[in-house]
């Protein structure tokens, strides 16, 4: 495998910024979002438990509809791709069980000998304490999904831009998710900047890493 270099990393990283003019004139081409997509599938979760689904956005009726709950930014609108992230409200017995019968299938492997796990995971998130705050550690695993996109698409050139400005319930409503147990928590368009944006070429501020990095 040919890995990125340390300097390539920073490069992407340096580059990528919170785009705020989006040029709707260039879409990604299908073989760079199909790699986000799958960059997204492959998202870490704690347990492995992957609690959201991924809406992709690219109708523009849709997106009109979904700019004007969200404080009418302009990047929903012009974007090629608005990805917007939900959660499972509440995390329950079928979602594990179907998590092991895919663990057990893609390893090739008896679903009994998972038992315990199972039991373990229904017992912190389905019946134990956390049962009663599992949206909000739902909210945090697609945070971590979030991260991982904005940074793949830097990685292969795509700029995103993360909105919490949104009405979540309102764009529940929009895309059908009220009262089917899911819901809204944030949103991400990609694209190609405008040569418009004036932010594109704003120096990042960051506190220095002597105040925010500590070697034990």
């Amino acid at each position: 495998m040919n890995y990125l270099s340390p300097e390539k990393l920073i490069e992407s990283l340096e580059w990528r910024y919170a785009t705020k003019a989006f040029d709707p004139s260039k879409k990604i081409d299908k073989k760079t979002w199909k790699a986000l997509e799958h960059a997204l599938v492959l998202t870490p979760s704690s347990y492995g438990l992957q609690p959201w689904k991924f809406f992709v956005v690219e109708n523009q009726e849709v997106k009109e509809k979904l700019k004007a709950v969200s404080w009418n930014q302009s990047q929903v609108t012009d974007c090629s791709h608005h990805v917007v992230f939900a959660i499972k409200e509440k995390l329950d017995e079928a979602h594990i069980t179907h998590f092991i019968e895919q663990t057990a299938k893609v390893r090739d492997m008896d679903a009994a000998a998972l038992e315990g796990y199972k039991k373990m995971m229904i017992g912190d998130l389905v019946t134990g304490p956390r049962s009663k705050v599992v949206s909000e550690w739902a909210a945090r695993q697609t945070y971590i999904a979030l991260g991982n996109f904005m940074t793949s698409a830097a990685l292969v050139g795509v700029d995103t831009c993360p909105l919490e400005g949104i009405d979540p319930v309102k764009y529940d409503e929009i895309l059908g998710l009220t009262g089917t147990g899911w819901k809204v928590v944030v949103a991400c368009p990609a694209g190609y900047r405008s040569a418009e944006d004036k932010y594109a070429g704003s120096k990042k501020v960051r506190f220095d890493s002597s105040e925010l990095i500590v070697h034990v």
